[in-house]
């Protein structure tokens, strides 16, 4: 009465999920969308009848394949996922999920291993963004090369340390929003606030924390019981979703809200992010690549706020609130303000393989037995 599909069960940053081989999948969207909600359990307030961990963070899902696409070897397809929603998104992306891509196809087969380091083009189709991703694969005693899950590197919002995952992003700019700046500003007023508009790997809204009459410290706990200021919010995003040419956002995942303030602990810029009702306990990967952009834009609402580091490339410490997410951002030596590439780092681990089981209706659209 159930139907077995191979999975496996990542940490990818300070997100986790189901990976699955897009060939296991239906090919049919909407078929293929009632899977992955049955799969998490949404929607459910608790998830409690799938893998879903009652939280955005953990209401996720990845999805690959072997890449048709000419010096590209895997396509990474990022599935969003709410707890008490029955929607599927697979319009934006995420940048903690994709740390996992490159771990999963070697686990799995896709890829082999091509020495003590592995790197691999990957291809984000839900915005069209390549990157390269290099993983640590050592021989084991097996004569074998493996994916090395252990190892130093400490991310914030991940309990431990793992071996470091790089990911080269290589075309980040207007991932979903018409362009870096959508809206053809680097700064403006919306709906009585004063915003940056901003796409470079995440659609965002940035603006300060005091403007909506907070301090930008708030613990995300504070903030995600302040229904005043989650109304405030939600309206501002609605606005500026359509200043932003991304039409009706009401029920999408984008553009994040993000209050910004003066650096508290040696970073460059103190961010709390809502994604976009939730804030979030860190900072999504690409929200922190757009952030960071948005930190060396002169005129932008973090211009007086952010304290920047000297050279190229910059190292730009994101603060968030269980402490800080570092990007690493090349600058055109002709315009500082053109930012030409955007690295940082990673981790990813393993945590569970096997199959997920799909109740027989799901497949149909009748209702549940």
């Amino acid at each position: 009465m159930q139907t077995a599909i191979t999975c496996l069960f990542m940490r990818g940053g300070t997100s986790k999920g189901p990976f699955f081989n897009e060939a296991d999948l239906p090919a049919d969207i909407p078929a293929r969308d009632r899977v992955l909600l049955s799969v998490m359990g949404s929607p459910d307030r608790r998830q409690i009848d799938g893998l879903g961990g009652a939280h955005p963070l953990t209401s996720k899902v990845g999805i690959v394949r072997h890449s048709t696409t000419p010096d590209v070897d895997l396509d990474f397809l990022f599935a969003q996922l709410q707890p008490d929603k029955d929607t599927v998104d697979t319009t934006p992306n995420c940048g903690n999920m994709l740390a996992a891509v490159v771990p999963f196809a070697l686990e799995t087969g896709m890829v082999r291993a091509q020495g003590d380091a592995s790197t691999f083009r990957v291809l984000t189709r839900n915005t069209g963004m390549q990157c390269n991703i290099t993983v640590l694969t050592p021989q084991g005693p097996d004569g074998l090369r493996h994916v090395e899950y252990a190892g130093d590197t400490r991310i914030d919002g991940a309990p431990g340390t793992s071996a470091p995952i790089t990911i080269n992003f290589l075309d980040t700019a207007g991932s979903v929003a018409p362009g870096l700046l959508p809206t053809g500003r680097v700064k403006e007023v919306i709906d009585g606030v004063e915003v940056t508009c901003i796409d470079n790997g995440m659609p965002l809204v940035m603006f300060k924390a005091s403007d909506v009459g907070r301090t930008g410290y708030e613990t995300a706990a504070e903030l995600n019981a302040d229904t005043g200021l989650k109304a405030r919010i939600e309206r501002l995003r609605i606005a500026a979703g359509h200043a932003m040419q991304l039409g009706d956002v009401t029920s999408k995942n984008y553009p994040k809200m993000t209050l910004i303030a003066a650096p508290k602990n040696g970073g460059a810029i103190s961010t709390r992010s809502f994604i976009p009702h939730v804030c979030h306990d860190a900072i999504g990967v690409l929200a922190a690549v757009t952030v960071g952009t948005a930190c060396v834009l002169k005129g932008s609402v973090c211009d007086g706020a952010a304290v920047m580091p000297e050279g190229n490339p910059k190292t730009i410490s994101v603060e968030h609130p269980t402490g800080e997410f570092s990007v690493e951002l090349g600058l055109d030596p002709a315009n500082s303000q053109n930012v030409t590439r955007a690295a940082l780092l990673r981790t990813a681990r393993l945590i569970m393989r096997g199959e997920v089981m799909v109740p027989k209706f799901v497949w149909t659209r009748g209702d549940k037995q």
